[in-house]
């Protein structure tokens, strides 16, 4: 089964959620389904900065794994980040998501 990540929720819906407990299952092959992109929103894109801890191991997932990952492009320019995202990232609004997960459709979509 193919999954997508949209990160909406403020708080540990990355801090804890994703670098605690979908993070470490990607990495060691665990997570049970295939994720095919992650859409983050809001304070959520800050993850997505290079030198993030989370956001580098998870930019390191993505490339191993053919995963999109996606910033918000308005929460990146209110944020002053839309220069500052770890390689691979990319910034789109909803048009951009569904355009990028055409070739690999997700069976499943999960709001965090």
């Amino acid at each position: 089964m193919k999954v997508a990540y949209i990160f909406t929720t403020q708080g540990h819906s990355v801090s804890y959620k994703l670098a605690k407990m979908i993070l470490p299952q990607l990495e060691n092959g665990a997570h049970g389904v295939q994720v095919v992109g992650m859409f983050f929103f809001e304070d959520n894109n800050y993850v997505l900065v290079k030198g993030d801890p989370i956001g580098e191991r998870l930019a390191a997932v993505a490339r191993a794994q053919s995963m999109l990952l996606m910033a918000c492009d308005q929460c990146c320019y209110e944020r002053h980040i839309a220069d500052k995202l770890v390689d691979g990232a990319v910034i789109g609004c909803f048009p951009n998501l569904y355009k990028a997960l055409a070739t690999s459709m997700p069976d499943q979509v999960i709001s965090l």
